[in-house]
């Protein structure tokens, strides 16, 4: 009996193999899985208690309770303004969103566009719904922000869908305004769907903020808005994220998420209500935070021989630059990292494992204190200086 080609040939993450090579070590310090290290704030783990306490332990509406739906309308009333009974979905993390997206836009054989470097789990994803990916690189020199003109090179009669993550994961890259309103001028007219996960969108750190694709015109219409409560409010184990898109696109996602997850529990929506209600000033001393801590990573990192970085402007990862110290060591990226977390304890997240064009870098994360921060530089700086750099 042989198991299906999908699960045989499926990719797994860089990011997961690295967090489970270092469970087998002790004294690690971690730059690996992209986790606020805050915790969930009290008011809504105090209302999640109440309502497991009140019994609400049944089955809840597939697209998810209404209270919730209309929480998310009023947090989107200024951009999206979407019909809470129409145009959200409730997902399992914004991660199921994405798939039940991919599944409800392309048929087997359709081209997806992916800009990479690239959350490794598109490339899954994509693969899971049968669908080719077309890669557009993305490059340092223009901060990981695509090229339209790169993008509309990539589109071809087979192309149905786009992925726009921005703030990006891995390399922390907004997409600016210019460039926005190209890529909207290029696609507005197109029969290409847009998948935009702006998961990342209130970790913004430059002054010129962030730009949705969809604040252009005709781009609401065609774009399926992805997002949850993972990182504004620290919630990543809740698994809760939510999509805005027309009516036709929702109530069809909500089939499939249906014939999957099918719900979620009543306590965790109904306290991600309280989030929104109570909790918004969180977010600004979180995204705060993130931004010493950036500064903070950043000036280490090129004060370290064989890294650099151009600081990004969202989201909390550092794309790091490594060429230099994989032409020392003689590694790629893969063998660095791993090198560095035998050697150090220090855990990191090889490049390519983001796509091709991200060999010759590393993946840190700051969604961890400062003292974690100055201590795995420490080690890593004591690291360098072993290969004479």
């Amino acid at each position: 009996m042989q198991l299906s080609k999908l699960a045989q040939h499926l990719g797994g993450s860089a990011i997961r193999a690295m967090y489970n090579e270092a469970l087998k070590m002790e004294d690690t310090i971690s730059f690996t899985v992209g986790e606020p290290d805050f915790i969930t704030p009290k008011p809504i783990i105090d209302e999640a208690c109440r309502c497991w306490e009140q019994g609400m332990t049944h089955y809840t509406p597939n697209a998810g309770v209404l209270k919730l739906r209309q929480a998310i309308a009023g947090f989107h009333k200024d951009d999206l303004n979407p019909d809470p009974e129409s145009q959200i979905m409730v997902s399992c993390g914004a991660t199921e969103a994405i798939q039940m997206a991919l599944f409800t836009l392309v048929d087997p054989g359709d081209e997806v566009i992916l800009v990479t470097p690239a959350w490794p789990n598109y490339f899954g994803q994509i693969g899971m719904a049968g669908a080719v990916m077309k890669i557009v690189p993305a490059y340092e020199e223009n901060n990981f922000v695509p090229d339209p003109d790169d993008i509309k090179r990539a589109i071809g009669p087979k192309t149905k869908a786009i992925i726009l993550n921005s703030p990006s994961n891995p390399t922390g890259a907004v997409i600016d305004r210019a460039t926005c309103r190209a890529l909207a001028d290029i696609l507005r007219d197109s029969d290409i769907f847009i998948i935009a996960d702006e998961i990342y969108s209130r970790l913004v750190y430059d002054e010129e903020g962030y730009t949705s694709i969809t604040s252009f015109d005709g781009m609401i219409e065609k774009t399926v808005y992805i997002s949850g409560f993972s990182k504004m409010f620290a919630m990543t184990g809740w698994r809760l994220g939510y999509a805005i898109s027309r009516p036709d696109i929702i109530r069809n996602m909500t089939k499939l998420h249906e014939n999957g997850a099918s719900c979620l529990p009543a306590p965790s929506q109904i306290a991600a209500v309280v989030g929104l209600q109570q909790c918004l000033p969180e977010i600004e001393n979180m995204r705060r935070s993130y931004h010493a801590r950036r500064d903070l990573i950043c000036s280490l990192i090129n004060a370290t021989p064989g890294l650099s970085i151009r600081p990004p402007k969202g989201a909390f990862y550092a794309f790091t630059n490594a060429k230099e110290l994989c032409r020392a060591t003689g590694l790629n990226s893969m063998e660095l990292c791993m090198d560095l977390l035998k050697k150090t304890g220090v855990v990191t997240v090889p490049g390519s494992g983001f796509g091709d064009i991200g060999e010759g870098y590393v993946r840190i994360t700051y969604a961890t204190s400062e003292a974690n921060i100055k201590e795995g530089f420490a080690r890593i700086q004591d690291y360098v200086r072993g290969y004479g750099l």
